[in-house]
């Protein structure tokens, strides 16, 4: 079993293992993996839908996404589907999962099912080294900043039969730098799909800065960027990373199964 670097900051591939049939040993090698690369790859795994669901409960609790359709025979596996003729992509600009969510989601598991016969891959950049990276100046003025987080932006997108009309949730509000509940690291927790504007400010006096924290945050020294392949799978801790499915095969179709794992409250 080995675990490979792929990027300066951000990404592992763990070669080696079956996911099918995983043992604790096994399994703490990718929670330990997940931790320090925020994003963990596979290749050649043949993950049927019972085990995709007991690896994500090795994790926690199922979180059901109300924004996608349920795999028919396993509701707790989301599809994530794009069809040929579809114009709208599903992930398709930075974001970071379930950031409307009181308690956000830990992490992703995201399993290749039919792809495309070029593109789709997926990019990862790394909060923890944005994090790391801000002048000293920058670090100590959003180090008490809280901002609000909404699912809004989903009411305004088409309605391509894979959203539901369960309508917007109530904002929740998170610091703008986390500790990472597992590890106490420090992380940026701001992403373009869902956050707002700063607790105390207006959204109109809160878009400069968060515009250039948008920017920063995930430009390429920060990020890796996954290539798919038939049996490919991704875990991604929503904590430490954000991510992009680079929309780039139009009409082909492409279909991934998504479990996502509950997390908790962000201090």
């Amino acid at each position: 079993m080995t675990v490979k670097q792929v990027a300066g900051y951000v990404g592992a591939e763990i070669s080696g293992l079956s996911l099918s049939g995983l043992d604790d040993a096994g399994f703490q090698v990718i929670r330990d993996a997940l931790f320090t690369h925020g994003v963990v790859f596979f290749r050649d795994q043949g993950v049927s839908p019972e085990d995709h669901i007991a690896l994500a409960e090795r994790f926690g609790t199922i979180d059901v996404n109300r924004f996608f359709t349920p795999f028919a025979s396993h509701p707790n596996i989301a599809e994530v589907r794009t069809e040929a003729d579809q114009k709208y992509v599903i992930g398709g600009s930075w974001h970071t999962d379930h950031s409307y969510d009181t308690a956000p989601a830990m992490c992703s598991i995201l399993v290749a099912q039919e792809l495309p016969p070029f593109g789709g891959d997926t990019l990862f950049a790394s909060q923890t080294a944005a994090y790391a990276h801000l002048s000293d100046g920058l670090k100590a003025m959003l180090e008490n900043l809280k901002a609000w987080h909404s699912d809004a932006s989903f009411s305004d997108s088409p309605k391509d039969g894979r959203l539901t009309d369960d309508g917007v949730t109530k904002p929740v509000l998170h610091p703008v730098v986390i500790h990472h509940p597992q590890t106490g690291e420090k992380a940026l927790y701001v992403n373009g799909d869902f956050t707002t504007h700063f607790e105390g400010w207006t959204k109109a006096e809160s878009q400069p800065l968060l515009d250039y924290l948008y920017d920063y945050c995930t430009q390429p020294a920060f990020a890796c960027r996954f290539q798919w392949n038939p049996g490919s799978v991704a875990i991604w801790d929503n904590r430490l990373v954000q991510h992009y499915a680079v929309a780039d095969y139009h009409g082909a179709r492409r279909l991934m199964h998504r479990i996502t794992v509950e997390g908790q409250p962000l201090y």
